[in-house]
């Protein structure tokens, strides 16, 4: 069972903490105004912490330091952006997702090694699948025969400096794009994977645990 941190107790919240308690994690709400916790439901039994969401006291209250994820999206930009920024680098939560109103700010936000997601293209599954460990993302399309589908995942941190193409070969799969800094680029099979990026992965349906599992795992290392 993983802990993680919601700021902001709106519908967004409110729907990411109960998936992820539906899903057996342990969740923490933060958020200023203590009625909104109200509309977590009386079967809700994660933590409710009221004060700002940036405030250190108020994130150890909530357990910001055995959290693997934390999710910004109060109504304010500016709170998620530092709320954000303060769980990965002061305490080390290397899944913290920002939610911001405003497109062209979430994209300088982006470049600056804030994972965003802009609100007019947000889904519980992209946020969901930035806030949750490397390859158990769940955001994805199908095609119209439902036999293929593109997975948006991230990948684990031994995957850094490794080639889309060793990707390639390893999950058997096509990578379609990135997503880098707020951007989608199409790739060479020598474009080296980087912290942050969000691979994008054609295959077919009934391989998606075994892909998801091979994104999220070590690649294996070459035979001297």
């Amino acid at each position: 069972m993983a802990h993680f941190v919601i700021l902001g107790c709106g519908r967004v919240g409110v729907a990411l903490a109960r998936t992820l308690e539906d899903a057996g994690h342990s969740v923490a709400v933060v958020d200023r105004d203590r009625h909104r916790f109200e509309a977590l439901g009386e079967d809700f039994s994660g933590t409710t912490v009221a004060g700002v969401g940036f405030d250190q006291d108020i994130l150890c209250r909530a357990g910001i330091e055995q959290a693997v994820g934390m999710a910004a999206v109060s109504a304010d930009d500016s709170t998620n952006v530092i709320a954000a920024r303060v769980a990965r680098e002061h305490y080390g939560v290397r899944h913290a997702v920002a939610r911001i109103y405003d497109p062209e700010r979430a994209t300088v936000y982006q470049r600056l090694g804030v994972s965003t997601v802009a609100a007019v293209q947000w889904t519980t599954d992209r946020i969901l699948s930035r806030l949750l460990p490397a390859g158990t993302g769940r955001s994805e399309h199908r095609d119209a025969s439902g036999e293929l589908l593109i997975g948006e995942l991230t990948c684990a941190a031994s995957w850094y400096g490794r080639s889309v193409g060793e990707l390639e070969e390893v999950t058997e799969a096509r990578v379609a794009y990135l997503t880098r800094f707020g951007e989608g680029v199409v790739p060479s099979a020598e474009t080296l994977l980087q912290e942050g990026d969000v691979v994008h992965l054609v295959h077919p349906v009934d391989r998606r645990d075994e892909v998801e599992a091979l994104v999220a795992g070590a690649p294996e290392k070459e035979e001297s």
